[in-house]
């Protein structure tokens, strides 16, 4: 079905208020939600709603959790996130990483005990937005096998990076899992009846396959550049568990909740007018966008695209046609 952006933030923010969030909370988690979906991010938008609501009943987000400071050095602040809504703690860093950043050029901000942030491309493009960089990431429970193992001993790790556009809506964003897909996109696909484009993990016998319900069965995903993805997946843990003195992937496995419950996150933003001018950044942009884009393309692909592309693509449709929502989905959310 189609639906407005309206009538998705409405009918979510009031899910949200009959499983206990303030109307205040509701309504920013609401509109991340919808965003997330207008933006064509269905796995962290509309179908994350009935999930979002499984871990408030089940106690595992904290509806009154407030982020706390617990330790302040120069352009670096670490907050415990008291295990509140994670889109809520996210905003709250991603902002106060800018305002360090107005400060000192930089700002780190470390959050630990958090929750789920949902789209981590939420708390990039807000920063972008605002003509900063940002570098950010959050440590995930084990749900991939390391390099040449079937045991599932690292997180997935979504990694973002963000940088301004020439204006508004133009802005460029890296939003990846350290998997070659999400469990969010395994579950998508396998919900429109498809196969991936791509082998994204492996079946209960070791054998790389393309069907997202056999992955999901046997939570093997596949990690992006083989053994690079799975350094990347551990350094990135290591560096966020440190960073923010929070839990490490090995710790939330031993916590045995899941779901990011108790998560470390780190959020790096910069502002880029303390090394360039705003003309020179952007003509830096805009070169390599042209020299990237200008690449002759290979047989049976569309265009080449750069990050971001994707975004404005399905900003372009839901425009045009009204945002997409799948039926079952949207009736899932009508009862909770």
């Amino acid at each position: 079905m189609r639906l407005t952006f309206d009538e998705i933030y409405q009918e979510i923010k009031n899910v949200f208020m009959k499983n206990g969030l303030s109307e205040e909370k509701a309504s920013l988690c609401a509109k991340v939600h919808t965003e997330s979906t207008y933006d064509g991010i269905y796995s962290h938008g509309v179908n994350r709603v009935a999930r979002f609501v499984e871990y408030l009943k089940n106690g595992w987000v904290n509806a009154d959790g407030e982020p706390v400071l617990e330790k302040e050095f120069g352009a670096i602040q670490v907050y415990n996130g008291n295990r509140g809504p994670g889109v809520l703690n996210g905003i709250f860093a991603v902002d106060r990483a800018m305002e360090l950043a107005d400060k000192f050029g930089i700002g780190l901000v470390g959050l630990k005990n958090t929750t789920h942030w949902m789209r981590g491309g939420t708390y990039g493009l807000r920063a972008a937005q605002k003509g900063y960089i940002a570098i950010m990431w959050t440590n995930t429970e084990a749900n991939m096998p390391p390099w040449g193992a079937k045991e599932s001993r690292l997180g997935n790790n979504p990694l973002v990076l963000a940088a301004p556009g020439e204006k508004e809506g133009e802005e460029l964003l890296l939003d990846m899992a350290i998997s070659q897909y999400s469990y969010g996109k395994l579950e998508v696909t396998r919900q429109a009846g498809k196969n991936l484009p791509y082998p994204g993990g492996f079946d209960e016998d070791g054998n790389l396959t393309d069907d997202p319900g056999v992955i999901e069965a046997s939570r093997r995903i596949l990690p992006v550049g083989y053994w690079k993805g799975s350094g990347l997946s551990f350094m990135l843990d290591i560096l966020g568990s440190v960073l923010t003195e929070g839990m490490s992937t090995a710790d939330m496995e031993e916590e045995g909740i899941g779901n990011c419950t108790g998560a470390s996150q780190v959020m790096i933003v910069i502002d880029p007018d303390r090394t360039t001018d705003r003309e020179s950044m952007l003509e830096s942009i805009r070169n390599t966008i042209r020299f990237v884009k200008g690449a002759e393309k290979a047989t049976g692909f569309g265009k080449v695209s750069v990050p971001g592309d994707g975004m404005r693509r399905f900003r372009k449709e839901h425009d045009e046609l009204g945002i997409y929502v799948d039926d079952v989905v949207w009736e899932r959310i009508k009862g909770l």
